[in-house]
């Protein structure tokens, strides 16, 4: 069982403190957990057999962070942007997934993909253990990354995805492009920082943690190349300009966010992500 380094800290801690397992147990379904999970995970970390010393105080429930949500009071089946009507596809409420239609034309995907082309490298991963920037059998494609506020495009593109998930355009990251070739794939994977992790400390520096992706489809392969939430069984297929939004308020494999890029089986995918922080993101941190 996958288990984020912060959740293991805050049940030790706890566990330390002489917390029983359904004090904990209950502190976790408070904070979102499933009741399921949170047993499984208290089982997985301290045993089915341990009790805890007499007297022991209540636990805290782990905090949840504020998120984008994009549908907050919103009725209707598209939203309104400054300068375009997108539509709203499919929803999820746990966890919130939602694909959106159109929120590209494909004249500005396509100036995107020619833009990003000569700049392409291999991707890479962050190193949990170091924070640094490594290649990874784990991710195989090539992307960059645009400055924010670039281009005159990159600009405009950006006022229209924070006006979409209602959060400040400052705290984006800089917009990034991808291109998987045939064979191409992004392992199943989270998107957030775990505070736990040695390597984690700079880039929670920049802005704060992670806490809503954007992935908008640029160039559709001819076969494979989704988008897979396999804890949910819920898969997003690549049409140019449609985009998939989820949001993460808890950096733990319990947001249900795990998610993969599937395989490129024929032709080439070109998506550019979003990431969005709690607070304005700064700089990338060096290496």
């Amino acid at each position: 069982m996958q288990i984020a380094a912060a959740l293991q800290t805050w049940i030790l801690d706890s566990a330390r403190r002489g917390c029983s397992l359904e004090a904990m147990a209950a502190a976790m379904v408070e904070s979102g957990h499933k009741a399921g999970y949170a047993r499984d995970v208290l089982r997985e970390v301290l045993g089915s057999g341990w009790q805890p010393p007499a007297g022991a105080d209540p636990p805290t429930a782990p905090a949840r962070t504020r998120v984008p949500d994009p549908l907050e009071g919103v009725s209707a089946p598209y939203i309104d942007t400054p300068d375009r009507r997108i539509a709203v596809a499919a929803t999820l409420r746990v966890p919130r997934v939602i694909v959106f239609g159109g929120v590209l034309a494909p004249e500005e995907c396509e100036a995107l993909c020619e833009l990003a082309a000569p700049r392409l490298q291999r991707a890479r991963t962050i190193n949990r253990d170091t924070g640094s920037s490594d290649e990874h059998d784990q991710r195989t494609s090539d992307g960059m990354y645009f400055t924010p506020g670039e281009t005159e495009l990159v600009a405009r593109v950006e006022l229209r995805l924070a006006a979409l998930m209602r959060w400040p355009v400052e705290n984006g990251e800089g917009l990034q492009i991808l291109r998987y070739r045939p064979g191409g794939e992004y392992q199943p994977h989270f998107d957030y920082f775990d505070p736990a992790d040695p390597g984690s400390a700079a880039h929670l520096r920049a802005g704060g943690n992670r806490v809503a992706s954007l992935v908008i489809y640029l160039r559709a392969p001819l076969e494979g190349g989704g988008t897979l939430f396999p804890d949910i069984g819920f898969e997003v297929a690549p049409i140019v300009g449609n985009a998939v939004f989820f949001s993460y308020d808890i950096p733990s494999p319990d947001s249900l966010t795990l998610h993969a890029g599937t395989p490129v089986a024929q032709g080439e995918k070109w998506i550019a992500t979003k990431w969005v922080r709690e607070r304005a993101y700064t700089a990338p941190p060096s290496g």
